[in-house]
């Protein structure tokens, strides 16, 4: 990190976590009507309000909304892709949390009444809540490229939500010959997991240099720079020859007639730039344009933009009164991941228990941390600490920083085991 190192970070960030629990009310309602909230969405933000209301005020009855039964991370499924991790090993399940008195229900949410203030699933139940929190991640904006639907994507994978997109994608790079081709597309901002198709591309590379050397990826991109830019292009040049002949890995930014606006699936083609260049491959991932999660949609949280605008300070919306929208789907300053999900859902646990008791919120913070693996034994990190300020988020100029481009072998091959440590963490937070 630039500034800060890793140490001092992360007593920073515990610093952080032990702010938000200090000012979170523990006191329970003497009468045990808490109220009720309900929860739409398992996944990163959802299971953590869940745990964390129930640990603030047990007499809070707590309702998680989930339509799937068993939950696969998203972070880390690049891994995947890239041989050196199972789908099983992104495979949760709610039990912990049922055990823990939350109330699941394994429906889909189908719509909300913000007036009435109630939930309807698709197995016909109506939930009335006092709080409702909506944490329904993305939806992916098919319609974006021509040509390109949720049924072509049984042939052309967007494998951008694991589970079994990812495992067709895994099959085909399996299936291809040495000496195919990969095409990866990137979308336009704003997106879920803003370094990750650069670091699927570097996991794509890690497994050909391994068992089909002659192949190469081509990354044909909606943008013209990306995070941690300068770290990946050093790992690619490093690791997989990028800007040699024999690279692995190509990138063509929109600049250069890299941005995608036509697929066709019948010849395994995609076209790119103004010009509408025609390019072929064995193998095509198209991570599609994104917004906000269907539900969120469909009940009118969402602005003209396709994102959820909320009250910075308790992630309120700012459309209907006592909804609460985190994750992915709200519009913050904070990069649309995992991490941040869960540091925006404890302070959403916060607002609710305070507004529920009829007390002040307290100032927040948030926190938020990124891992790429690029390669073998070479990890790269991202992190930042963001403060309310006079209704945004702002980056706490000093604190967090990324992976030095100087960093030692040693260095790149302890982020790798960060990045696995702060995957075991951060699921067992979710699901423990």
């Amino acid at each position: 990190m630039s500034t800060l190192n890793r140490r001092q970070f992360l007593k920073a960030s515990a610093g952080l976590a032990a702010v938000s629990a200090v000012g979170m009310p523990y006191l329970s309602h003497a009468d045990s009507k808490g109220g009720h909230v309900v929860i739409i969405g398992g996944g990163a933000g959802g299971t953590i309000v869940a745990k964390y209301l129930r640990k603030a005020d047990p007499s809070i009855q707590v309702t998680l909304v989930e339509k799937n039964a068993d939950y696969y991370t998203c972070f880390m499924s690049n891994e995947v892709l890239g041989g050196d991790r199972t789908i099983d090993s992104l495979k949760f399940g709610y039990d912990a949390l049922a055990k823990q008195g939350v109330e699941i229900v394994t429906e889909e949410a189908t719509a909300i009444d913000p007036t009435a203030k109630t939930v309807t699933t698709s197995g016909g139940k109506t939930l009335k809540y006092d709080r409702l929190v909506v944490s329904p991640g993305i939806s992916l904006v098919y319609e974006g490229i021509e040509g390109y639907s949720k049924e072509v994507a049984e042939k052309i994978p967007h494998a951008w939500k694991a589970g079994a997109q990812t495992t067709l994608l895994r099959g085909q790079l399996e299936a291809m010959k040495d000496g195919g081709v990969v095409i990866v597309t990137s979308p336009p901002n704003p997106y879920r997991c803003p370094p990750g198709p650069y670091e699927r591309v570097s996991q794509i590379a890690h497994y050909l240099k391994k068992h089909k050397p002659k192949s190469k990826v081509l990354l044909l991109d909606a943008k013209d720079s990306f995070p941690k830019q300068g770290l990946f292009i050093q790992g690619w040049t490093k690791l997989y020859g990028y800007g040699t002949d024999k690279s692995l890995i190509q990138w063509l930014p929109a600049a250069e007639q890299g941005k995608v606006v036509r697929v066709d699936a019948s010849d395994m083609s995609v076209y790119a730039g103004d010009l509408e260049d025609k390019h072929t491959a064995d193998v095509i991932n198209v991570i599609p344009p994104q917004k906000a999660g269907k539900i969120a949609i469909d009940s009118g949280l969402t602005d003209a933009t396709g994102w959820c605008p909320v009250d910075k300070r308790t992630f309120e919306s700012t459309l209907h009164k006592d909804v609460y929208v985190i994750g992915d789907a709200a519009i913050t300053e904070m990069p649309k991941s995992a991490y941040s999900a869960n540091s925006q859902a404890k302070v959403c646990v916060a607002a609710i228990v305070t507004s529920l008791q009829g007390k002040e919120m307290i100032e927040p913070s948030y926190v938020n941390t990124c891992y790429s693996i690029v390669g073998e034994d070479y990890g790269i990190s991202v992190a930042a600490i963001f403060k309310y300020k006079e209704g945004a988020l702002a980056s706490v100029e000093g604190a967090g920083g990324v992976t030095p481009s100087d960093a030692s072998a040693d260095h790149l091959r302890r982020e790798v085991l960060y990045a696995h440590s702060w995957f075991k963490n951060i699921t067992v937070d979710m699901f423990s």
